[in-house]
């Protein structure tokens, strides 16, 4: 049985793998203008077996654009074109050595000041949550949803999905029940984040940021690990 120390570090390996898939991803340029977001979504994974060998993922591989970044996880807008002043983001979910990765990230493309801000925005909401989660070893997942989205409100955006996080783990995790609040960083969920999953093991916690101006027609994702690094 892997120990937490283990676990903690297995996880860890696995989010820098996905960090450092995403950071070539931008290097060779692949979300670009002309290019559909299926065709990017396999080139991202093709990439990925490039660099870590044949590779799976445990959820959809997501790439949106445009007005398709309003859309929350479960939903599934048509096939875009990326534009030439365009946002964009990727979810992804790789397994490396049987353990998962959360990643997600977003891309500006052109010179837009609000894009570029919404990007900005991402990692500093991102940076904001988890040290609100520090500051409280009691934290519920309603708590650090209203936080977030607190936090949201206070840079001019709106969260885009009624959730902001999930448990990560050894694949297959611990089962995300759509019925089941607990497995979701979202308002109804009492209980504490920080706890045992039904196995016994500590329950560590992905945080995404999804923020959106529907007004202006786009959003932005960003998500990595809340509890780890």
């Amino acid at each position: 049985m892997t120990t937490e120390v283990g676990r903690t570090r297995s996880l860890l390996e696995a989010q820098a793998k996905a960090a450092e898939l995403f950071a070539e991803v931008e290097t060779r340029g692949l979300v670009a203008p002309g290019r559909g977001e299926r065709a990017v979504s396999d080139a991202v994974r093709d990439l990925a077996n490039e660099m870590f060998g044949p590779t799976r993922h445990w959820h959809k591989r997501i790439v949106r654009s445009g007005p398709n970044t309003l859309h929350p996880y479960k939903e599934n807008p048509p096939d875009r074109t990326i534009g030439e002043d365009d946002i964009a983001f990727a979810d992804f979910g790789p397994i490396f050595e049987e353990w998962e990765a959360d990643y997600g990230r977003t891309f500006v493309l052109g010179d837009d000041p609000v894009k570029h801000r919404l990007r900005d925005d991402l990692p500093e909401v991102f940076a904001a949550g988890r040290r609100a989660f520090e500051a409280d070893p009691a934290i519920t997942g309603a708590a650090l949803y209203a936080e977030v989205d607190r936090l949201a409100v206070g840079r001019g955006w709106r969260l885009g999905g009624w959730h902001a996080g999930h448990p990560v783990g050894e694949f297959p995790h611990e089962k995300i029940d759509g019925a089941d609040v607990e497995s979701y960083v979202t308002p109804g969920n009492e209980t504490p984040l920080r706890r045992l999953d039904r196995a016994g093991r500590v329950c560590h916690w992905i945080l995404e940021i999804h923020l959106v101006d529907p007004d202006r027609g786009f959003g932005g994702f960003h998500e990595e690990l809340l509890d780890l690094g």
